[in-house]
């Protein structure tokens, strides 16, 4: 994880502006009480005289004071990076300021924080000492994947006597990545390691008769089949020699995302595209866990990640990285072109977890047609983004005549909908309609399902 670390960077200060200084709230104080020398310059003008040496001894004061105070390149700001940033996951930026002056200063230190961090500008107030530093931190929750720029950080600081008060600016622009829901993953990862299925799996649980990868030889035994045998084995000890095998540990599972206007849309104010990010980030690490090669396939009207398969840690730093990139776009996606991409690649039988939605058409949706054409040679998991709403809609029982519209023309796009995917199913491909917001956990099961079933 320290590698998904933004790198922390520092800068000096220098002015912000052409006119980098003001005057502190104690100044203008001091000009408050110098009012009262208005009251008797009704009387006697004279008393105007008075009030102008007072301002003038407040200017004076405030001109040593600002010479006094510590110049904008005595002071180093850092912005610190404790965690990687997950989508939705809060955390926390440290912002750390180190005066090298001889004077003390009381700042205030604003950060242009990108606005799907925070909803306003992030703001951290600090007491610096002679020669010494200090540290403050502002709270985060990213609202989008993908790259994010921060800009300039910008810092108001006076002395102790708070008379004079000077702006600089720090050049800390950078640009920083947002990953899927890390802590989402996280916990899969802890259920995954729990679950009796996947003890089972990290037992390599032995069923003679499933699966076809080589495990040992054994002497022949009534009943076995006859491809079984090993005839060089037979033909090297004088005796039947049997071949046996054991689930396949090492295949492939691709995750297709569609990233189509269909999964633009938001649910809990997320997108059903970050859902189903999110839920391919957690299904990687299950299959990593399962001793299978994970391979990654995003498209819109385009390829946007391509992924081979593999496995380990950096399999799993470059799904993350390309996961974080996906973006959902305006138009339909073109499933054919990504169906066609996805059987000239892989060629050898593998599991193929597809992550879309439909559209509500009259006509067969082209993403039907496509994985049908697939599951001919390949296991697919067709997953399909139930619509929470329209399930309220058909569940509830009409009180009126708009309601009753509204629930026919619901019940009509489910029973499409389940029609579509019994189609599908009919064809050879399994089918998952789940809840975006439970899509994680209802993903795994299934996976966990078909390896223990050793369908692929």
């Amino acid at each position: 994880m320290e590698r998904l670390l933004p790198p922390n960077v520092a800068g000096r200060a220098k002015d912000a502006r052409w006119l980098p200084v003001a005057f502190g709230r104690r100044a203008f104080l001091l000009f408050f009480i110098g009012l009262v020398w208005i009251a008797p310059a009704w009387r006697d003008s004279r008393f105007l005289y008075a009030l102008a040496l007072w301002d003038a001894a407040v200017l004076a004061i405030w001109g040593w004071d600002l010479y006094r105070m510590a110049r904008p390149n005595d002071l180093e700001i850092r912005r610190v990076w404790s965690e990687p940033l997950g989508l939705t996951n809060p955390g926390m930026i440290r912002i750390e300021v180190h005066n090298a002056s001889r004077r003390s200063i009381v700042c205030r230190i604003h950060d242009e924080a990108p606005p799907t961090f925070s909803r306003d500008l992030p703001a951290v107030s600090l007491s610096v000492p002679a020669g010494g530093s200090a540290g403050g931190a502002y709270a985060i929750s990213p609202r989008a994947r993908g790259d994010a720029a921060f800009g300039n950080t910008w810092i108001s600081y006076q002395s102790p006597l708070s008379l004079a008060e000077r702006w600089a600016r720090v050049r800390l622009a950078q640009t920083v990545r947002v990953y899927p829901d890390l802590d989402e993953a996280r916990k899969l990862r802890i259920y995954l390691i729990r679950s009796r299925q996947i003890e089972l799996e990290k037992r390599l649980k032995r069923q003679r008769g499933q699966g076809r990868e080589f495990e040992s030889l054994r002497d022949y035994r009534e009943g076995d089949e006859f491809r079984d045998i090993s005839w060089t084995a037979t033909a090297r000890r004088g005796k039947l020699i049997t071949k046996v095998h054991q689930i396949e540990r090492s295949q492939v599972l691709w995750l297709v995302l569609d990233a189509g206007r269909l999964l633009r849309t938001r649910v809990d104010g997320l997108t059903k595209l970050d859902y189903t990010v999110n839920a391919a980030l957690g299904l990687a690490q299950v299959a990593f866990y399962s001793g299978d090669r994970v391979a990654l396939l995003a498209y819109g009207r385009k390829l946007q990640q391509r992924v081979g398969a593999g496995r380990g840690v950096p399999q799993l730093r470059a799904l993350m990285e390309s996961l974080a990139q996906v973006r959902a776009e305006p138009y339909e996606a073109d499933h054919l072109y990504a169906a066609e991409h996805l059987l000239a690649m892989q060629s050898r039988r593998s599991l193929i977890v597809w992550l879309t939605d439909l559209a509500e058409t009259a006509a067969t949706p082209e993403v039907i047609e496509c994985a049908a054409k697939m599951a001919s040679r390949h296991l697919v998991l067709f997953v399909v983004m139930g619509q929470p709403e329209l399930r309220s809609v058909v569940t509830a029982a009409p009180k009126n005549s708009s309601e009753m519209y509204q629930y026919t023309a619901g019940l009509e796009i489910v029973q499409r909908r389940g029609l579509l995917l019994r189609r599908l199913r009919q064809q050879g491909a399994l089918t998952l309609e789940v809840d975006p917001r439970k899509l994680s956990t209802a993903l795994v099961n299934r996976y966990l399902e078909v390896k223990e079933r050793s369908l692929l």
